[in-house]
């Protein structure tokens, strides 16, 4: 009973986590990065802003091209 329950609860933490997308992840690590950004001296808190300005698309096209790069 409890290895069913198990395997239960496991399947749907597999889905759960398959289910976040990387733009998903990426745009919670912007956020993370900005509450950051917010706890810096108002001298630094402009440059660290501007470094979260890299759209989603900019940064899979250059991930991509890493990736691509690294193949032998």
């Amino acid at each position: 009973m409890k290895t069913k329950f198990f395997l239960i609860v496991l399947a749907v933490a597999v889905f759960i986590v398959s289910g976040c997308s990387n733009r998903a992840v990426y745009q919670n690590l912007q956020l993370n990065k900005k509450q950051e950004c917010r706890r810096l001296p108002v001298t630094e808190y402009d440059d660290c802003m501007r470094d979260m300005e890299q759209s989603y698309e900019e940064y899979e096209r250059q991930r991509k091209q890493v990736i691509e790069n690294k193949a032998p």
